[in-house]
């Protein structure tokens, strides 16, 4: 409870004019007495009111309300949520709303005020915008309740449980939507004609159309049919790819709004969408996080659902990271042949423990090892180098960036491909990865 302006303003001038005629009493000012009377009087009589407006607001009941809010939030996207207020208020009445968002939430349109209108529900919203994802609650809800005569504002705490999930959103970053992304896919060339060739499976039989090889005719059907038949091949269909994701230190980096284990989830999402519609089974495994996850391969649309699932509370910790023991975890549950794409931010000092580990997978799975470049990286080598301090950022930089290109190309002369991207590059880089490895048949 505290008191408004409205009250605060007649206590201010019922006080200045009783200090005014005690001072021209002071001084020697006969008045009436009936003036100070009527004075004092006054002040008492507004005393009593407020006394009784205070009450009178106690006694209010509090509107009820219904909160509706998305059963699930893409990171960094903007979402609404609604109130729907109902009262029994017999007069209109207008009162501050403010609710209780939870912590990595951001949120604008609050406190906000609403006229309740005698027999008339009200609406109102606010937005918000997710900071990280994860299971957020909201608990209370706040009211600043007027009196009926304006003289007291009380603070009311409603008790409103609700809740929501915040999913990373990948298709923001690579096309804005799914049907996006579609388009994207099919100027990469995904729905051209299969060729014939290493690693891909038949389709069916069908009449010869201009542009086909001489090699694709079928001359046994040919004969049957007596025109020419020519055999189609599709890509090759139920292979499977484990997403084998660093959860340590390294990925707390952060780039735009984004840190690096939010853009290497973005990407892994997006390549397991487009594996998906390709016919193939995808997983994945976590490494240097608190809770150690694993998903099993698995076909079909409904997949991504569960990796959504799997990875929206999902964070970076502080250990470093184990790739000999992610290795050996990996191994004893992964026992077909898989793509296994082994997400990090690369050191030098990976160099052998590293090696060992991607060689112990090579025996039986196809790597690829995604590291992710830091933007500011990039920036520092291509930014003028005028002073002391800047030369020494420059050399720092190239030093370090030739390093990690060593790495690298120690990697590879091994037979283990890298792929070297910056955070919002990796996506559409593993996608482009994908496609051609599935294209050739040599995934």
């Amino acid at each position: 409870m505290k008191p408004s302006r409205l009250l605060l303003a007649w206590l201010g001038v019922l006080l200045v004019a009783n200090l005014m005629l005690g001072s021209l009493d002071a001084l020697g000012v006969a008045l009436p007495q009936a003036v100070q009377s009527v004075a004092w009087g006054m002040l008492l009589a507004f005393l009593l009111l407020g006394a009784l407006d205070a009450w009178r607001v106690r006694r209010l009941p509090s509107p009820s309300v219904r909160r509706q809010v998305p059963g699930s939030l893409p990171l960094g996207r903007w979402g609404e949520v609604r109130l729907d207020i109902s009262h029994t208020y017999d007069r209109p009445l207008t009162l501050q709303v403010f609710d209780h968002v939870p912590d990595g939430l951001s949120f604008e349109d609050l406190a906000q005020t609403i006229e309740l209108q005698p027999g008339q529900d009200s609406q109102l919203g606010y937005r918000l915008r997710p900071l990280r994802r994860g299971h957020f609650q909201w608990r209370h809800l706040e009211w600043l309740l007027p009196s009926p005569l304006g003289l007291w504002q009380q603070r009311r705490i409603t008790d409103l449980d609700d809740a929501t999930r915040v999913y990373p959103d990948f298709a923001r970053l690579y096309g804005a939507r799914l049907l996006a992304v579609d388009n994207w896919l099919s100027q990469m060339g995904v729905r051209q004609r299969p060729r014939r060739g290493q690693g891909l499976e038949f389709n069916q039989l069908r009449e010869f159309r201009e542009g086909d090889s001489l090699r694709q005719i079928d001359w046994k059907a040919t004969a049957r049919q007596r025109m020419p038949i020519t055999r189609e091949y599709q890509d090759e269909r139920d292979q499977q790819i484990v997403f084998l994701i660093d959860c340590g230190r390294r990925m707390r980096s952060q780039d735009g709004d984004l840190a690096h284990f939010d853009h290497a989830l973005n990407a892994c999402l997006l390549l397991s969408y487009v594996a998906l519609r390709q016919g193939d089974a995808v997983g994945l495994a976590t490494f240097a996080s608190e809770q150690q996850r694993f998903l099993a391969p698995v076909k079909g649309a409904a997949q991504l659902n569960v990796l959504l699932n799997a990875v929206y509370d999902l964070d970076s910790s502080q250990r470093p990271a184990d790739y000999a023991a992610a290795a050996e975890r990996l191994l004893a549950r992964q026992k077909r042949r898989a793509l296994v794409v082994l997400v990090t931010n690369l050191r030098d000092e990976d160099d052998e423990q590293l090696l060992a580990a991607v060689k112990r997978i090579g025996r039986h799975h196809r790597v690829l090892i995604a590291s992710l470049r830091e933007q500011v990286l990039d920036e520092l080598r291509q930014a003028p180098v005028q002073t002391w301090q800047q030369a020494l950022s420059y050399c720092g930089t190239i030093d370090y960036l030739n390093a990690r290109t060593q790495l690298h190309e120690r990697l590879s002369a091994h037979g283990v491909p890298v792929l070297d991207a910056r955070p919002q590059e990796l996506g559409a880089q593993l996608v482009t990865r994908y496609l051609s490895w599935k294209k050739a048949g040599t995934l």
